[in-house]
């Protein structure tokens, strides 16, 4: 069976039929495997732990013991864990040398379908860890957005904007995945392109618990800021003459967004920034470029 027919089964057929189950199967022998032989999954995609949770499994184990047998693939300096992580992690933290496991002859590509689907399956994910799955998924198994939505029961609109997510910039995405920020403001801000910006818009929106409504405001330039609010360039930018600075404050004023002339030896470039498709139809009429009925 290809792994593409097994991914288009979607993520509950895929475990019901057997292409992967942590259930003990015929001649398999559940072991007591050395924990400290134990590896990570190199395909997983979560990097971040809920450690309250691993708490309660650690003492759920501590009473009832491991009921469930972890997966390990054999490797040449010990073992990798296809399934079981967190049951790892919390024994661990709880000073077991040793822990029930299963041990198959699984290829890569199985331990990679395994690490991502089941991950997404039981949204243990991160939206960062998301997209990034969503990312190696499509590049693995050349899909494209729409079919790995229809997949994976998502909607083609959650696909998108969480792979939107990976263009935002590092500091960002870190606020994103420590709740500093929602993924409503994420969204909003993955419209920009300047990096500084988004950082700086970024950081208000968690320094002052700014709503997306309020971030969007900020953004079309509705409200004012006071001088120790405003935007401190990471580079120098060259001044504008007072005849630039007036066309510039004069362009803000009559199209209600944001405008940046910005002055090289030959020319320059003028920038006229919008947050939707009606923002930018509304620039338009009012520089005249866009005919009315």
């Amino acid at each position: 069976m290809s792994s593409n027919s097994r991914l288009g089964r979607g993520l509950t057929q895929l475990f019901k039929e057997n292409v992967f189950t942590e259930e003990v199967q015929e001649n398999e022998v559940v072991e007591e495997i050395e924990i400290a032989s134990l590896k990570e999954n190199p395909y997983q995609p979560r990097k971040q732990f809920d450690e309250e949770k691993i708490e309660e499994l650690a003492q759920s184990i501590k009473e009832h013991g491991v009921l469930q047998p972890i997966i390990v693939k054999k490797s040449q300096i010990g073992y990798y864990i296809v399934a079981g992580e967190r049951r790892v992690r919390a024994c661990k933290r709880l000073g077991l040398r040793t822990i029930p496991a299963i041990v198959r002859d699984i290829d890569d590509q199985v331990m990679a379908e395994v690490a991502l689907l089941e991950n997404l399956q039981r949204e243990d994910l991160s939206i960062i860890e998301e997209a990034m799955a969503y990312e190696v998924l499509m590049e693995r198994y050349g899909i494209t957005q729409q079919e790995l939505a229809e997949r994976l029961g998502k909607s083609r609109s959650h696909i998108t904007n969480a792979l939107r997510m990976l263009k935002l910039p590092k500091v960002v995405q870190s606020m994103l995945v420590a709740n500093e920020i929602g993924f409503g403001h994420a969204k909003v801000l993955a419209g920009l392109e300047d990096e500084q910006e988004i950082v700086y818009l970024a950081e208000k929106v968690r320094d002052e618990s700014l709503s997306v409504r309020a971030l969007e405001q900020l953004m079309r330039g509705e409200g004012q800021l006071d001088d120790d609010s405003k935007p401190k360039p990471k580079r120098q930018e060259q001044a504008l003459d007072v005849g630039l600075q007036y066309l510039q404050d004069r362009l803000v004023s009559t199209l209600g967004t944001k405008v940046k002339i910005k002055p090289k030896a030959n020319g320059g470039n003028l920038v006229i920034s919008y947050t939707t498709i009606d923002d930018l139809n509304r620039i338009l009429q009012l520089m005249n470029l866009l005919e009315t009925e």
